[in-house]
């Protein structure tokens, strides 16, 4: 870390942890210091971290600034910025929260508290989409601190889930699922009946359920700098997601794709509502009306988004060109064609339904055009690669056991 004017510190221990490790590991040669909850496989047996500190009650927030700044104290080296970097919705929520107190010792590219709460609380965002004419599926909305049955009209089948994901996640319960696809008024009853028990007091989402498998999933990632210009967008079809229900929505597959007319509206709503830093839209495709629905921005960069590190512009470069060296880029609309995965090539070949993509898959993967973060060659732990190959053949019975439609 001699050569370099800053130290990473990533809060999170997971995927997405490890592949901004990497990212910054492969910019710079460095080995970042993580910051998390619990030791994870991803990044607990991997070479790439100098260290990580563990607090086991990091998520909450009176431990959450205290922890940090004694991070900060042990590693503050003179010359050197503490470039912060969160990995998951509540850590990104508890950095913007204590903005204040951490920007004393860390640096970083986040934005401000309302604009949190009007695009992480779905209610709020749906209806700036609305104010800035983006697309979102039909979508009612049901308060958990009222006793009244839903009776809103609705075509069935359609999805539940949470409109504050960070705060149902502190209530786990048996059978506990990220999105719940109902076929009727008495099952959207027993889910609301069931989350209301668990403690949860927030809205629930009733959505529209928008036809077609994971292919007609999209993502969209952005890099807006701290001065808020537009300098990384990125369009995705999602080729797989996980299939077990407590991770549906988590990509494990994507291929890049060009569409400057959606690249272009994003970029006007993140701009309009003035949003700095990684953005990363789920939309999906809907033929019925020939239109992208948007469902949610994570105000991060997300798990499958390494594939811009990949295609040329690192995701740890973004942060420190910015925020440490002051370099402003001209804005790329990202045109490679290029395959993310975290499935091994067996799953790909074997469970993507999509005839056409399967064999563009087929085509990517000779022309070594693809990558799989998790198999960072620069990685040397032999521990690692040994849980990788048992978890790449837990993989596919995962997808031969689960079908999500």
């Amino acid at each position: 870390m001699t050569n370099h004017s800053f130290i990473p510190i990533i809060v999170g221990t997971d995927i997405n942890a490890y592949n901004m490790a990497i990212s910054f590991h492969e910019a710079y040669g460095i080995h970042p210091i993580l910051v998390g909850k619990e030791p994870l496989s991803f990044t607990s047996l991997s070479t790439i971290p100098s260290a990580i500190e563990l607090n086991s009650k990091l998520g909450e927030k009176e431990v959450f600034p205290v922890f940090l700044k004694q991070v900060a104290d042990k590693y503050k080296t003179s010359g050197k910025k503490l470039l912060l970097v969160g990995t998951n919705d509540l850590y990104v929520r508890l950095i913007i929260e204590n903005r204040e107190a951490l920007s004393k010792d860390f640096v970083f590219n986040y934005i401000d508290e309302p604009l949190m709460n009007n695009l992480l609380v779905k209610k709020n965002f749906y209806q700036l989409c609305n104010e800035h004419g983006i697309d979102t599926p039909a979508t009612y909305f049901y308060s958990c601190e009222k006793d009244d049955r839903f009776t809103e009209e609705v075509m069935f089948p359609v999805i539940i889930k949470p409109s504050n994901g960070v705060q149902y996640y502190k209530h786990p319960f048996a059978g506990m699922q990220k999105v719940y696809k109902v076929d009727s008024y008495e099952e959207i009853q027993q889910v609301i009946n069931t989350i209301k028990q668990s403690g949860y007091k927030d809205d629930l989402i009733i959505q529209d359920f928008i036809p077609g498998d994971d292919t007609y999933m999209w993502d969209s990632v952005f890099y807006i700098n701290s001065k808020g210009n537009t300098e990384l967008i990125t369009f995705g079809q999602v080729v797989l997601q996980e299939h077990t229900l407590t991770a549906i929505g988590n990509y494990t597959a994507v291929i890049t794709r060009y569409n400057e007319e959606m690249m272009l509206k994003l970029k006007g709503f993140l701009e309009a509502v003035n949003y700095v830093g990684y953005a990363n839209f789920d939309l999906k495709y809907d033929h019925r009306d020939g239109k992208f629905k948007v469902f949610e921005v994570n105000i991060r960069q997300g798990r499958s988004s390494y594939y811009i590190t990949s295609c040329g512009h690192n995701m740890a470069k973004n942060f420190v060109d910015d925020l440490i060296y002051n370099v402003e880029k001209p804005l790329t609309l990202l045109d490679e064609k290029f395959l993310f995965t975290v499935v091994p090539k067996m799953v790909l070949t074997k469970f993507v339904d999509n005839e056409k993509i399967r064999k563009e898959i087929k085509k990517l993967l000779v022309a070594g055009k693809y990558a799989n973060p998790l198999f960072y060659k620069r990685d040397k732990s032999f521990k690692r690669k040994l849980y990788l190959f048992l978890r790449q053949i837990n993989y596919y019975r995962k997808y031969k056991n689960n079908r999500w439609s």
